[in-house]
């Protein structure tokens, strides 16, 4: 197994994240776009809007997750969505992926976050598979809507 190791991205990390983001969203069905992911990671950076890591096996970028900060008015404390999690198809099946939710779970420790959220479409059984055995619980509280303006 190749040594693989996680940390937290900072903007030099753009253009290595770039490409996977990209991957990433052409999974999900967008169109390959490099330019305009770059512009979205380089928006997050420069306003501080969301939290990455980085997985390299050696000095090639292999995956990344992107938590986004929020809030539980509730709880008058701070949580986390995480976005996105993306492994690329060559490094599968590896542990990269277990490896990125426990940086997130970590981080979100660390800074006495209450909770951390994600959502996974219903057809992707290996993501699901994937948080139900990192402890992740489906939410069976509340129902989630959506409104597109």
């Amino acid at each position: 197994m190749k040594l693989t190791t996680i940390r937290q991205a900072t903007l030099s990390d753009l253009d290595a994240l770039a490409p996977l983001f990209d991957e990433y969203r052409q999974f999900y069905g967008r169109a390959s776009d490099i330019t305009a992911a770059r512009e979205f990671l380089l928006n997050r950076f420069n306003h501080g809007e969301s939290v990455l890591f980085l997985a390299s096996t050696g000095d090639t970028p292999v995956g990344f997750t992107q938590l986004y900060p929020s809030f539980s008015s509730v709880s008058l404390a701070r949580t986390f969505i995480l976005n996105d999690l993306f492994v690329a198809p060559a490094e599968r099946r590896q542990g990269i992926a277990s490896q990125l939710l426990t940086a997130a779970v970590d981080y979100a420790r660390n800074v006495n976050a209450v909770r951390l959220s994600l959502a996974t479409e219903i057809t992707n059984q290996t993501a699901q598979a994937l948080y139900h055995s990192a402890g992740w619980k489906q939410d069976e509280q509340f129902l989630v809507y959506h409104f597109t303006p």
